[in-house]
C-alpha cells in the first residue's frame, strides 16, 4: 500500500462535497479549525451548492471532485459531508494525476465508496474519519476530531475502549479496511469493491437502517465470501437503527452477533467509529494490531 505524504504546517486542504448538499455555514467552524491547525483551506464549488438532494449536479460534483484531486497544491481532501451520490460519479473519475501525487482522502459514510476504490483498484491509503459536520458545537476540541489532526501531522495513535459481551478475545494483525456496512454491500460486484479481504481487519458501522436489513446485508458479504478468511472484526457504531412493525426480535448488536459467532477470529464491538461523536479516524489500508481482551480493546498501528 502507498502512504500519501503527511501534512506540514502552511500546507493546502481542500473541502468538496460530493455526494449531499451542505449549507455554506455549517463548514464555517471547520474552515477556522483547519487554519488554526496551521493549514490553508480551498473550497471547491460544491461547498453550499445545492442541486435538490445534491450538492450540484452530477456533472458539477464530479468536476469538483476531479479539479480538487489535480491540484497539486492540494496535500489533502476533506469531505464536506456523505450522504447519497458517490457511486453515480466514481467511475468517472480520472486518478490519473493523484496516483502520481497521493493525497489523503478523508471522510466516511458515502466516502466509503472512495476508500474502497482506492485500497482496490489504486493501492492507496486513506483516512475514515468524521467530515466538516463535526467540527461545529465545539466539537473540533474533542479527542475524535483531534484524531484527523494527528494522523494528518503524521502521528502513529492507537485507541481503546471498553470490554463488551459479545466480544471475542484474541489478537489480530493485518490491513485494516472497512466503513459503511450499507456501501461495502452496495458496492459487491463493481470494480471498486473490497475483493481480497483475507488477513485483514475488517470495521463496520452504520446508521438509519432497519435491523432486518443489517441482518440481510451481512449475510450478503458472507455469501460473498468476504467474511470468512478476516484476522480480525472491529464493530462500530449502529446508531438510529428501525424496526418493523412487527419486531424483528433482536437488537442490532446481537444480529451482528449471530452472523460472526461462527468465525473464529478476534471480534471487538462498540468501536468508537461512525456516525456518532465517537468517531476516530482510521487509516484505510495501513496495518494494525487488534487485541480483544476481558480488560477491553486496544487498535495499535504498526510500523
Amino acid at each position: 500500500m502507498i502512504t500519501p505524504n503527511y501534512l506540514k504546517n502552511g500546507d493546502t486542504i481542500g473541502i468538496v462535497c460530493p455526494s449531499g448538499y451542505m449549507p455554506i455555514n455549517k463548514i464555517e467552524v471547520c474552515i477556522n479549525t483547519l487554519q488554526h491547525w496551521g493549514y490553508k483551506v480551498k473550497l471547491g464549488s460544491t461547498v453550499g451548492n445545492q442541486y435538490h438532494y445534491f450538492s450540484g449536479t452530477d456533472e458539477e460534483r464530479l468536476l469538483d471532485v476531479q479539479q480538487m484531486l489535480d491540484d497539486t497544491e492540494v496535500k489533502a481532501i476533506l469531505f464536506g459531508r456523505g450522504g447519497y451520490g458517490l457511486s453515480r460519479i466514481i467511475n468517472y473519475i480520472n486518478f490519473y494525476s493523484f496516483i502520481k501525487n497521493p493525497k489523503w482522502l478523508v471522510g466516511f459514510s458515502d466516502i466509503t465508496i472512495l476508500h474502497a476504490h482506492l485500497h482496490s483498484q489504486l493501492k492507496i491509503s486513506s483516512l475514515h474519519a468524521s467530515m466538516a459536520a463535526a467540527f461545529m458545537d465545539e466539537g473540533y476540541k474533542n479527542q475524535f476530531v483531534q484524531s484527523i489532526k494527528q494522523i494528518l501531522a503524521g502521528e502513529k495513535v492507537d485507541y481503546s475502549c471498553g470490554f463488551h459481551k459479545y466480544n471475542k478475545t484474541g489478537i489480530a494483525k493485518g490491513e485494516l479496511i472497512g466503513g459503511n456496512l450499507t456501501l461495502i454491500a452496495h458496492l459487491i460486484g463493481s470494480t471498486s469493491s473490497y475483493v481480497h479481504t483475507k488477513g485483514k481487519i475488517l470495521f463496520l458501522e452504520d446508521v438509519g437502517e432497519y435491523l432486518y436489513n443489517i441482518d440481510r446485508l451481512l449475510i450478503q458479504l458472507k455469501n460473498n465470501g468476504l467474511l470468512k478468511d478476516l484476522s480480525g472484526v472491529i464493530i462500530g457504531g449502529f446508531t438510529d437503527m428501525k424496526d418493523t412493525f412487527i419486531p424483528f426480535g433482536e437488537d442490532v448488536y446481537t444480529i451482528i452477533y449471530n452472523q460472526f459467532k461462527a468465525y473464529n477470529y478476534p471480534i471487538c464491538f462498540s468501536f468508537p467509529v461512525g456516525h456518532q461523536t465517537n468517531n476516530y479516524a482510521l487509516k484505510i489500508g495501513c496495518k494494525y494490531q487488534l487485541t480483544v481482551s476481558e480488560e477491553g480493546t486496544s487498535l495499535i498501528e504498526l510500523i
